[in-house]
């Protein structure tokens, strides 16, 4: 069947007269990052004065929502005092970072649920919230759980990944994500980049015979890059076909010059081959992308807002539950690195390659989540 239309902003083939989708959702981010203080502000107190509709999925509260927060780092305290008093916990992100008033709120409220969803919504909240006495009470739940911790299937040092962090039995507070996030832009001809998607490489994977690719390849040298304390070349390597199809995350060691070991490893049902659905054009498209870092930090939350955008940093737009991988040689759990959308790359293709790594062993790992 013959598409009758054209997006008008890229030209991709559609079935409808408008944007393509990925053009829409450009243009939407545009507009929010063209808003004026004035504007920014009429939102922030129109959510406020309707936060209930925040946690039934109404526009335009939602929507603004998410474009405060990932694009303009405009969720203030006071939206996060309405949030509290108004009994709504969810999207928990409403409360990243709130101050202490309202993260002795969130603990006065999950200690006096007796509720297993309800307390579920709450350790998110706090996890978010993330200071010293949202650690101190995860800590004392997991060590004395309550009733309700039956009707869940994670301990409390699980939900705290949901905020960016952990912590182990003894107390000791682990970070998992970087404050600091940039995106990925479309880049002019031959522009130089520090970060790169989709590097070509000729060996194949054993699995279905298609061809590996460096995922993401990061030199940690450039100024940008410093917050992740990498004194040198980080390179995520996979086979495109086959990380969605796997047991678990794909791994890779990587060495400060740029050297790579792949990691064996194992497909779901078991089998030793598999059909490459990755066609020539395909790894084309995935190999020669216009994408190169941004040249300014943007809110770590960027990513988070929408579904086409590729990010360093920052916290992750999770198709299902967050899911920090434990390193297969130090058994820390791994501090999330990017996000790599694949129909930003790919065409006719969905879901998300999430990019770990472990500092202290220099292992990466990647793996795919889709609705």
């Amino acid at each position: 069947m013959s598409l009758k239309y054209t997006c008008p902003g890229c030209g991709t083939p559609l079935g409808y007269d408008g944007l393509c989708w990925k053009c829409k959702c450009e243009q939407e981010r545009k507009t929010a990052l063209a808003w004026t203080p004035e504007q920014i502000a009429e939102k922030q107190r129109n959510l406020i004065q309707n936060i209930h509709r925040l946690a039934d999925m109404e526009d335009p509260e939602c929507t603004d929502f998410w474009q405060l927060l990932g694009y303009r780092d405009a969720i203030t305290p006071e939206i996060q005092r309405a949030a509290l008093a108004a009994g709504v916990f969810w999207p928990c992100e409403i409360y990243y970072h709130a101050p202490a008033d309202v993260g002795e709120g969130l603990i006065h409220a999950l200690l006096s649920t007796e509720d297993s969803s309800e307390a579920s919504n709450l350790m998110c909240c706090l996890a978010m919230q993330g200071d010293d006495k949202a650690m101190e009470t995860l800590l004392e739940l997991e060590r004395n759980p309550r009733p309700w911790r039956k009707g869940l299937y994670v301990d409390p040092s699980i939900y705290a990944q949901c905020g960016g962090w952990t912590f182990n039995k003894k107390g000791q507070r682990t970070q998992l994500n970087f404050d600091t996030c940039f995106s990925f832009v479309k880049g002019a001809p031959g522009e130089v980049s520090p970060v790169r998607i989709g590097r070509a490489r000729e060996d194949t994977c054993p699995h279905c015979g298609g061809r590996m690719a460096d995922m993401l390849v990061l030199d940690g040298r450039d100024k940008r890059l410093k917050f992740l304390g990498l004194d040198g070349i980080l390179t995520a390597t996979c086979c495109p076909n086959c990380v969605g199809f796997l047991k678990g995350p794909a791994f890779n060691r990587f060495t400060l010059d740029g050297g790579v070991e792949v990691f064996p490893s194992e497909l779901f049902d078991g089998a030793g081959k598999m059909d490459c659905y990755v066609r020539p054009e395909d790894y084309r498209s995935l190999t020669e992308n216009p994408f190169v870092l941004g040249g300014a930090p943007v809110p770590p939350f960027y990513g988070a807002a929408c579904d086409d955008v590729n990010t360093v940093g920052g916290f992750a737009n999770w198709v299902q539950d967050w899911e920090y991988t434990a390193c297969p040689h130090c058994g820390k759990p791994m501090k999330y690195l990017a996000q790599i959308q694949w129909d930003t790359l790919m065409d006719g293709t969905e879901g998300t390659l999430y990019i770990e790594f472990c500092p202290d062993c220099q292992i990466v790992s990647m793996q795919h989540q889709q609705t």
